[in-house]
């Protein structure tokens, strides 16, 4: 997690071009391929508000948050986000950053992002507090990260088109 240069008491919080290329050079050299920056002061906080970078080899194992909605905005480059039903099946598709410039998923919804181009930061909005995801919020028919199918269902994630089925 990357620390704002500036204290909350100070009001504005702001995030600029240069925030994101550095953002974007530790998501490289992560070993998940994601950084992110809190806007939230606290991991508690009512609305979590950060910027994620995500290179594109990074894995977004389809998940869910039945707590709370979640909305995407990309700051810089393109992002595939992926809505499926519990089996598997894709069953909608935007392109954050060219053809949509906002996504909500609901809360319970199955999704999962693949970021498309180096550099791209995505901006998520959701209710906290803060909560990792638990084992039973991943979808349970997709591979675990570190795995060989992780990589094919990534490379599934581009191209799939909705109504098709995941296949491991």
């Amino acid at each position: 997690m990357a620390d704002l240069p500036f204290a909350p008491e100070n009001g504005l919080k702001q995030i600029t071009a240069a925030m994101l290329d550095s953002l974007a050079a530790q998501a490289q050299q992560s070993p998940r391929r994601r950084a992110n920056l809190n806007l939230h002061g606290q991991l508690d906080d009512p609305i979590q508000r950060l910027a994620i970078a995500m290179a594109p080899d990074t894995y977004v194992r389809p998940h869910r948050h039945p707590h709370t909605w979640e909305l995407l905005y990309p700051l810089a480059g393109r992002f595939a986000v992926l809505h499926f039903d519990a089996a598997g099946a894709l069953r909608e598709r935007a392109l954050l950053g060219a053809d949509s410039r906002v996504v909500e998923t609901p809360a319970g919804g199955w999704h999962a992002v693949l970021s498309l181009d180096p550099g791209a930061v995505i901006f998520e909005v959701k209710h906290g507090p803060y909560q990792p995801i638990a084992e039973a919020d991943y979808a349970p028919w997709s591979p675990a990260a570190e795995t060989p199918d992780a990589a094919r269902l990534m490379a599934w994630y581009a191209t799939a088109r909705v109504g098709e089925c995941w296949r491991s």
